[in-house]
């Protein structure tokens, strides 16, 4: 009977036990299209915030949490890109579901949110892109980090301190929509990175500019941030330096950063090989076979800035800009001889140095006003000076035979003003109206023989209007620009002066979380330069004379865009396709003139590319290693007036990063990406970098090499004229197997909080002088 009392109690107790034990489960949810949220968050807590326990959701958006005890809680639901909710469970004594539960969009800040994976949302026009915890804590800057990130088509390359486009086409680089440049962005410190808005398909207001990088960080109300960057070649002379630092004061900023970049190599050479075909019947071969010579450079870049927050609704700031290249040896030497009588040989000389100033004023103020309504002003004043000096002999026998002294002095003066203003309605609906002038005066003197002094204007003028919609899935943008392009020039008769119709339509349908499909389709205006527009010419050898033309145009571009995005965990692809269409487009050609081939441009029949790209990305893998791989193909259609050519380059770029505790590895490929415009081939690089890094806290040391596993580096360039085609290699040796040390050191104090972000970016960095050079 005892047994049977005790046993009875014990199943009671278990019972009891049990009872108290439920599940509360449910399935998240998108509140616009019902998609199911994958990866969401789920955290149960008391009523007094203590953490009880937390999952994740699994692809269909379901959840389950198990063995709860009874009692009062609070689950909170979040993911990236959706405002958080939040549900009071009272009472629960049994199992609970919760059904769908909706998640609404939200506007991104996240400034204290940490990632645990590389978390991306796609917008029609952009990416919302978080760099992960693992991330951040490998990097010292916003450059590295980049690297980390491996974003389609952005390319870092540390060994000419650049961010660039595969391919070319313009970048533009922010920091919370202020103009930077890659020395600022190096400034930043990762933990201070919020995230980083990569722009793909920038609005009108970014005019031509393909992508848009704008690193939205948080800003100390007290305190500051100093810090270094320092690379240095140790088999070479090659450096990359860095200082910078910033200081807050209540509604104030102060900022100031130095960059100065150094090399001096003494293995740079050219191997040529060009054919005449002269108006006598004259047809002469010729090969340069260059030796090694000097090659030095030195880069200043200093920027001074100050912005001052009046209230949440205004923004002030100023930024001075100081950047210096002096290029004192770009010096070639060899030999040349007729491929038909190797007896019939010259000593060659050619020997280049230059040097430009470039100091820029940018203001800038934003005022937003009632009803989501924002006004922007931007001006920018720049001065441009450029100084060069060429010398081309060819001797033989200590008896010159050609002698070429070109000087260039080059001013110019520009002024760009802007207004912004934009309108945002419900549901991410906005509506956007600009207008922009930007007037240049150059002033240049050529000494060559011949005394040339030209004196230029050119007015650009831009309007545009654009709407940003959305329904249901598919977004939409509809925007339409007019461009009134002015010219003239000292002793020239009359005027250049053209309008242009800029429009644009994009279309972005959202399938689901994962993947979106966009087509684009635009029309943008292109100006001639001053320097192609100059009418002098230069000597460039014994047989070529390079011309400018006063008679150019300005010219319509047209392109069309379908890009397709699929993601999936660790899984990332992007696929590209385009086709750009520019008739009357500026471009090169020659023709015979007595016994000299001049070179110029002229607006030509039309220039055409169709591309390709597929882009994809693993990772993180074990939260270790990401690893991408991009590969493409570009096909050209060149039709001249008189020519026609086409091309086509494969080329590939491959990323992979390794990270390990307080260890790094980076490693990166690309090949050549070669670009053909009128008549010429322009090489792009075969580059390899490889790097490995330590960091503690705010230090980081390390090591890498360029072009490990290649024996001399190269550039190749051609041009396929009929009367004067050649093919060039352009060597540095010591960009072969150059190895370098890297120190990094970074630290900041103060206080966080969030600040207005510029919105537009105005610069000038066309010199306006005619390159003296082949």
């Amino acid at each position: 009977m005892k047994r049977i009392v005790i046993a009875i109690l014990l199943s009671g107790m278990v019972q009891g036990a049990f009872a108290q034990q439920v599940e509360i489960k449910g399935t998240v949810r998108n509140a616009t299209n019902q998609e199911a949220v994958e990866f969401a968050n789920i955290v149960l807590q008391t009523i007094d915030s203590t953490f009880v326990t937390g999952v994740s959701t699994n692809q269909e958006g379901y959840f389950a949490l198990n063995k709860i005890d009874a009692g009062d809680y609070r689950l909170v639901l979040s993911s990236i890109g959706y405002q958080t909710q939040y549900i009071t469970l009272n009472g629960v004594k049994q199992n609970t579901n919760l059904g769908n539960i909706l998640l609404e969009d939200a506007a991104i800040a996240l400034e204290d949110v940490t990632i645990s994976g590389s978390n991306q949302i796609s917008r029609s026009d952009r990416k919302l892109v978080f760099p992960s915890e693992r991330q951040m804590k490998v990097s010292t800057n916003g450059v590295n980090l980049l690297q980390e990130l491996m974003l389609p088509r952005i390319l870092v390359n540390p060994m000419n301190n650049e961010i660039g486009i595969s391919g070319g086409g313009e970048l533009q680089l922010r920091i919370n929509g202020v103009k930077a440049d890659i020395n600022e962005i190096k400034t930043l410190r990762p933990s201070d990175i919020i995230r980083i808005e990569y722009h793909d398909n920038p609005g009108l207001r970014y005019g031509n500019a393909e992508i848009v990088l704008d690193y939205i960080v948080r800003r100390p109300d007290t305190g500051g941030s100093f810090g270094t960057d320092l690379s240095q070649g140790v088999n070479a002379m090659w450096g990359n330096h860095n200082v910078f630092g910033k200081v807050n004061h209540k509604k104030s900023e102060f900022g100031v950063s130095y960059f100065m970049g150094v090399r001096d190599f003494y293995g740079g050479y050219r191997d040529n090989e060009e054919d005449f075909h002269l108006a006598d019947g004259t047809h002469l071969r010729r090969v340069e076979q260059g030796d090694p010579d000097r090659i030095m450079l030195f880069m200043h870049n200093m920027n001074a800035s100050y912005n001052y927050q009046a209230s949440e609704n205004s923004l002030f700031s100023a930024t001075f800009h100081m950047y210096t290249n002096n290029w004192p040896h770009g010096d070639y030497k060899g030999t040349l001889y007729n491929v038909n009588d190797r007896t019939d040989m010259v000593n060659m000389i050619d020997r280049t140095k230059s040097s430009l100033t470039r100091p820029s004023l940018d203001l800038y103020y934003q005022y937003n006003l009632k009803n989501k309504q924002t006004l922007v002003f931007n001006l920018v004043g720049t001065y441009n000076r450029e100084k060069s000096h060429r010398i081309y002999q060819e001797s033989l026998d200590n008896e010159v035979l050609t002698d070429i002294n070109n000087d260039v002095l080059g001013d110019k003066y520009s002024l760009i003003g802007e207004v912004i203003y934009e309108k945002q309605f419900s549901k991410g609906n906005a509506l956007s109206f600009g207008l922009q002038h930007t007037q240049s005066y150059a002033n240049n003197e050529y000494r060559n023989g011949h005394n040339y002094d030209t004196r230029m204007r050119q007015g650009n003028t831009y309007m545009f209007g654009e709407y940003h919609g959305k329904a249901n899935k598919l977004d939409y943008r509809f925007g339409l620009g007019l461009t009134r392009f002015y010219y003239s020039q000292s002793g020239k008769d009359g005027h250049s002066q053209k309008y242009n119709v800029n429009p644009k339509i994009v279309l972005h349908y959202t399938f689901s979380d994962r993947s979106f499909l966009r087509w684009k389709a635009e029309g943008f205006n292109a100006t001639p330069s001053l320097s192609d527009l100059s009418a002098i010419e230069q000597t460039v050898d014994s047989f070529q004379i390079r011309r400018g033309n006063p008679n150019l145009e300005s010219y319509l571009c047209y392109r069309t865009e379908l890009t397709y995005e699929w993601k999936k965990g660790i899984f990332y692809s992007n696929l590209y396709g385009s086709y750009d269409y520019r008739p009357n487009a500026i471009m090169d050609e020659k023709y015979q003139e007595g016994n000299k081939i001049v070179q110029t441009w002229d607006n030509q029949k039309d220039w055409q590319k169709l591309s390709g790209r597929l882009m994809l990305r693993v990772g993180p893998l074990w939260n270790m290693l990401q690893v991408s791989f991009t590969g493409g193909v570009n096909h050209y259609m060149s039709h001249g007036n008189k020519y026609s050519h086409t091309y086509t380059n494969w080329y590939y770029e491959g990323q992979a990063s390794f990270n390990y505790k307080r260890f790094s590895l980076f490693w990166q490929m690309n090949t050549n990406w070669n670009n053909f415009w009128g008549e010429t081939l322009t090489g792009g690089e075969n580059i390899q970098m490889l790097g490995v890094y330590y960091k503690y806290k705010d230090l980081r040391i390390g090591a890498g090499a360029f072009n490990l596993f290649t024996d001399n580096y190269k550039v190749e360039n051609e041009n396929w004229n009929r009367y004067a085609s050649y093919k060039t290699k352009m060597y540095i040796k010591e960009s072969s197997r150059m190895f370098l040390v890297n120190l990094s050191y970074n630290f900041s104090f103060g206080r966080k909080f969030k600040n207005i972000q510029k919105m537009v970016n105005n610069s000038d960095n066309d010199s306006g002088v005619m390159s003296t050079g082949k």
